[in-house]
């Protein structure tokens, strides 16, 4: 199934996702990842890559860094990466999404939405629809994080 959907927080809109309720944890195309101190806290800077092949699109984000976490990718090798949270807006709703930080570069999809992630959105999935939801505009209650040019 796929959806458009918008990382408010990030100030990223009409973003194409692929839900994938075979996978747990949601991910996020990023590069140029690097750990830093705010405040005393762990953050992460990175390169959201949002577009397709075609359409080439990024954007530098900052976000708090909320922990690392070992993921088995569909071709059995494991990596470390990065997990940040952030508010994830698809049709009229929004809701708070964990999403770790990889390179999807070979990937047709950008973002993809794991099954954790729609459990927390108390999402139903019909496989055989894509598109449903209009692309979300950003709510009035959120603006993009500082740094996040």
């Amino acid at each position: 199934m796929r959806e458009w959907v918008a990382l408010p927080e990030l100030g990223v809109a009409g973003l194409r996702a692929k839900i994938d309720t075979g996978a747990s944890t949601s991910s996020l195309h990023a590069t140029e990842v690097e750990p830093f101190e705010r405040d005393g806290q762990p953050w992460v800077r990175f390169t959201a890559h949002l577009g397709s092949v075609v359409q080439l699109r990024h954007r530098r984000c900052e976000a708090p860094l909320v922990t690392m976490k070992t993921i088995k990718s569909s071709n059995g090798q494991a990596q470390i990466r990065y997990v940040i949270r952030t508010a994830l807006a698809l049709g009229d709703r929004v809701w708070e999404v964990e999403f770790t930080l990889a390179c999807r570069k070979s990937m047709r999809y950008r973002l993809l939405l794991g099954s954790k992630a729609l459990i927390h959105g108390q999402l139903v999935v019909n496989p055989g629809l894509k598109y449903v939801q209009d692309k979300p505009a950003f709510p009035a209650t959120f603006s993009p994080v500082t740094g996040a040019a």
